[in-house]
């Protein structure tokens, strides 16, 4: 590697762009992009800048994708000033160090290193949303929409986040379980405590409700992936006086499914649990994302060929976790995920080795050669 990502990453690190704000950052990417010879569009929807870049217009196109926001420092105090992107004795701090400024420098870094010889022998994309860490509505999946309606579809992406525990070259994420989330809230008769006969406890239906929806493990976990899970994350009545029975009590619940279920299975299994339990009930029922997975075969193995040259290690191919933005490119082509250690992401003090980003830059060299030779 000629091209360095350090001082990309402390530039993009530089914009305060906690989500939704840009703070400038796409506008530092675009200038990175263009004297590589990216054609660089912005896409802004709603409140929320996207970016899409590409160089070449042949067969295959490479994609990378990722994003610039950033969650709030938070209150917990930094050593190093989370928007400083400051080095301090070989690693570099700052909010978005590893989630994920850090991988969208080695993207640019790899592509910089790549085109020294030329041309690419095919297409390098770069999709780069704001909005990723909010509510991901006016983000990838628009930006991708976009790309559909201008032939611009890849024939695979590879998504820049954090997919390592402890050690880079650890995981490459080729799906992600499924997330809803439910509001429920189950409607009684108020009334005095003294004269329970008087009245309808909702609290006590909820209680039963929600003991019936966690009494057994969804399933056992499927070939591809590991348990889905039920969490309930909210009980709430709102009920200031101890000797009222209150008219309604709610609860929000989480599910993260496999490929045993989908959003609107589950969406009905609730409705159908909370009808035997609960009475007169509400239910608001949000799929973030269904459940994915990218079988693997050539595209994976050139990934997983490029950990290995640069780490020595054999990378696990994962599908645990949380949710990402994948989970919307996957409806439109193969697609993977490989990043930096994730082991400090969302935290004060976020960091990463200076060493491990420029790795990082390498291994998306040897993917970029293994893509377009």
């Amino acid at each position: 590697m000629t091209a360095d990502p350090l001082p990309l990453a402390q530039a993009l690190i530089r914009c305060a762009s906690v989500t939704p704000a840009d703070a400038g950052a796409q506008d530092v990417l675009a200038a990175a992009l263009e004297p590589l010879g990216f054609a660089v569009t912005r896409l802004r929807f709603g409140a929320v800048e996207n970016l899409y870049a590409r160089i070449g217009t042949a067969a295959p196109h490479f994609c990378f994708a990722g994003h610039t926001d950033v969650v709030p420092a938070g209150a917990a105090p930094w050593h190093a000033a989370p928007f400083g992107g400051e080095v301090q004795d070989g690693v570099l701090y700052g909010r978005g160090a590893c989630d994920m400024k850090g991988a969208i420098a080695a993207f640019v870094a790899a592509c910089a290193d790549h085109l020294q010889s030329g041309p690419p022998r095919g297409s390098i994309s770069l999709l780069i949303t704001g909005d990723e860490e909010g509510p991901a509505i006016d983000g990838t999946a628009r930006v991708l929409a976009w790309m559909e309606a201008h032939g611009q579809v890849p024939d695979f992406c590879l998504v820049g986040e954090p997919t390592n525990p402890a050690r880079l070259g650890e995981a490459i994420k080729i799906g992600r379980r499924g997330s809803l989330n439910a509001a429920v809230t189950v409607h009684g008769l108020q009334g005095h405590s003294a004269y329970p006969q008087r009245a309808d406890n909702p609290v006590h239906r909820l209680v039963r409700a929600l003991a019936a929806l966690t009494a057994a493990p969804l399933d056992a976990g499927s070939d591809l992936f590991e348990p889905s899970t039920l969490q309930v994350t909210s009980i709430d009545v709102g009920n200031p006086a101890s000797n009222v029975i209150p008219a309604a009590a709610s609860a929000l619940l989480n599910i993260r499914f496999n490929d045993r279920h989908s959003g609107a299975s589950l969406a009905a299994w609730l409705r159908a649990v909370l009808a035997q339990h609960a009475g007169r009930f509400d239910l608001d029922v949000t799929v973030s994302g269904e459940s994915f997975f990218t079988r693997p075969g050539p595209e994976v193995a050139r990934l997983a060929a490029a950990v290995r040259e640069v780490t020595g290690m054999e990378a696990q191919l994962d599908t645990g976790g949380g949710t990402s933005d994948a989970r919307f490119i996957a409806r439109l082509c193969p697609v993977a995920e490989f990043g930096l250690v994730g082991r400090t992401m969302h935290q004060a003090d976020e960091s990463v080795p200076v060493a491990e980003l420029r790795d990082l830059a390498r291994i998306y060299r040897g993917v970029i050669a293994a893509f377009l030779p």
